[in-house]
């Protein structure tokens, strides 16, 4: 090819190399710097399982026995096939949903997690912080390690929940409710799926003990994670903020404390005791559905704990339309379980759900980096929420129905 065809090189002018210069300042704070990189929850699982000791990221993680339940509710997202629109104004896009009687940002709720400052030395405050800036409900657990008064203080102006566990001890269990009727909190979740612990084969193969204990393994890891280490040995003790002292794993707590012959007298004397909004949470089976709403429940959730206690469970977002069906008119519908992405609570409103509730991905992010990494999970869904809207052709959450998605077979 002749020289004067080919393209001629030159130096480009200092003027041409200007607009392309976009260096930006260094971040010098290692957890704004850890939470840019952030763009999913995945990238949050990712940097807290660099951040935390196995057995903690794994007690996160993990599910039971073979986790089948926990793959099963995924892939039920997975099978979710969106139906979008064209031409429709998406400028804006309006994610505010009613949420038993109060106004919620996005249709979520985060769920109760035990033993919270396990994977964060921040833990509870830090999440019901990051909830009232938010504007989504929190529900603390039984099980946290920050107290009923405490979290309540520490977001004042945060929506509460508390979530109970029928205790054997049933004099224990009515003191947790009028403390929490005290201290302002307006909804009670009753967790009816955990008669007896699951057996969550990571955490005994790891050993895991309430509080981590100091042992040949776990001094090895400090090397590994010593600002976790330094975190937990030089902040207030962990333990259980609702019950005594205790030393031992989760599942023979659970085992010790929990009413293994709890029945639907248990709840009709729950709901005359307290006197707010009661959600029944480890729905399983449409004729539960049916039951606990008859008996009171203003709301229940679909949910097998996450994957967490009975393996082989259904998938949750297979239960839904069904459950819907059957009690939606009379009662809201809530559902748990194998959500990643805001992309999956559009699927879930689609579907009949009135909010979903999430505990991985915050926690992910409290374990990335405390308050600052739950924030950056809730943007991370409130974004992918609206995108998801955006590109349906749906300017308003409550518009979302049947028509915009539906399940794939199995």
């Amino acid at each position: 090819m002749p020289a004067s065809a080919r393209e001629r090189r030159r130096l480009p002018r200092y003027a041409e190399l200007k607009p392309l210069l976009r260096m930006r300042p260094p971040q010098l704070n290692a957890t704004r710097r850890r939470l840019q990189s952030a763009f999913t929850i995945a990238d949050l699982r990712a940097i807290a399982r660099r951040r935390c000791p196995r057995a903690v990221f794994d007690y996160v993680d993990g599910a039971a026995e073979q986790e089948i339940s926990l793959r099963r509710a995924r892939e039920a997202y997975a099978r979710v096939e969106f139906r979008p629109r064209v031409l429709r104004d998406v400028g804006s896009v309006d994610t505010a949903t009613a949420i038993l009687g109060a106004t919620a940002s996005l249709p979520l709720v985060l769920a109760p997690t035990g033993f919270t400052r396990m994977m964060h030395h921040e833990g509870e405050r830090a999440v019901a912080r990051a909830a009232a800036a938010a504007s989504v409900p929190y529900a603390l657990s039984t099980m946290g390690t920050t107290s009923i008064e405490d979290v309540a203080a520490a977001a004042p102006l945060g929506r509460h929940w508390f979530q109970l566990y029928l205790w054997k001890d049933r004099d224990a269990s009515t003191d947790l409710v009028e403390r929490a009727r005290k201290a302002g909190y307006d909804t009670l979740v009753l967790t009816v799926d955990t008669p007896v612990a699951g057996l969550r084969l990571r955490d005994s193969h790891n050993g895991l003990m309430i509080p981590p204990s100091l042992t040949a393994r776990t001094l090895l890891g400090m090397a590994r994670h010593p600002a976790w280490w330094g975190n937990l040995l030089t902040t207030e003790p962990l333990s259980f903020a609702s019950l005594n002292a205790w030393n031992g794993t989760v599942a023979e707590l659970v085992n010790k404390m929990f009413d293994p012959t709890a029945t639907t007298a248990d709840l009709t004397w729950l709901r005359d005791q307290w006197p707010g909004r009661l959600v029944v949470k480890g729905i399983g089976h449409v004729d539960d559905a049916r039951t606990v709403v008859d008996l009171g429940a203003d709301a229940i959730v679909i949910s097998h704990h996450g994957g967490r206690q009975l393996d082989r469970a259904p998938a949750p977002l297979d239960l839904l339309p069904d459950v819907v069906a059957a009690v939606g008119e009379r009662a809201e519908v809530f559902i748990d379980s194998g959500v990643t992405s805001g992309a999956d609570l559009v699927a879930a409103r689609a579907l009949g759900a009135r909010a979903t509730l999430v505990g991985r991905a915050y926690l992910y992010g409290l374990m990335a980096g405390g308050q600052a990494g739950v924030t950056r999970a809730l943007d991370i869904l409130a974004g992918e929420v609206v995108r998801t809207l955006q590109l349906l052709g749906v300017a308003h959450i409550d518009e979302l129905d049947s028509r915009h998605a539906r399940l794939l077979p199995r």
